[in-house]
């Protein structure tokens, strides 16, 4: 296990920036594979009591059985395609957890973001790691404490991992923000320690 990454907020959880973790060779053939052979979908969320149907696509993938229900709405894992047993298998040697499920985030360019939020719906096992890789575009990754409000960016780069847990989605908020600067898309695998 790799964990002597410095934790990167100061109370209240952890989140470890480990950075790069992946060669230019890796992260070409990641990304290439990743676009075209994901089931990815446009996601269709409830805002305000209206659906809307966002730009940027989301894939769920899990051990059997296991659903997820985030924005009103459920999703059943798809089976691992081995590339992703690949991926997880590394993930998990940097943070020391299993993960049985992860959820991608297909950003076409820097006009598609994510608000604020934390990732703590009631199938996600409480405290446990969520450990989320970045390939493609360099995006600003922005946290904000839910009590004192005290805020910092990270920039996410290609090839990068960073990892949230303890009590950080309790205490914590995360987003996304859209920049018209970045032309170029990103993938997101963010993975998950599920209730099953």
């Amino acid at each position: 296990m790799i964990r002597n990454f410095p934790n990167i907020i100061n109370k209240d959880g952890e989140a470890h920036y480990f950075g790069m973790i992946l060669n230019a060779e890796q992260i070409h053939n990641y990304f290439n594979e990743l676009l075209h052979k994901i089931d990815w979908a446009n996601e269709k969320l409830i805002m305000f009591g209206k659906e809307i149907t966002t730009k940027r696509k989301v894939a769920f993938y899990a051990d059997s059985l296991i659903e997820y229900t985030y924005s009103n709405k459920t999703k059943k894992g798809l089976e691992w395609t081995p590339l992703l047993i690949e991926i997880k298998q590394l993930v998990s040697s940097y943070t020391g957890s299993d993960y049985n499920a992860c959820l991608l985030n297909l950003y076409h360019d820097g006009e598609e973001g994510m608000g604020w939020h934390s990732d703590d719906e009631k199938e996600i096992m409480p405290n446990s790691s969520i450990a989320s890789l970045s390939l493609g575009a360099e995006r600003k990754f922005a946290i904000k404490h839910k009590v004192s409000k005290e805020a910092q960016n990270i920039l996410l780069e290609n090839g990068s991992l960073l990892e949230m847990l303890g009590s950080f989605q309790k205490n914590w908020l995360h987003s996304m923000p859209k920049s018209k600067k970045i032309i170029a898309p990103r993938i997101n695998l963010t993975f998950r320690q599920m209730l099953s």
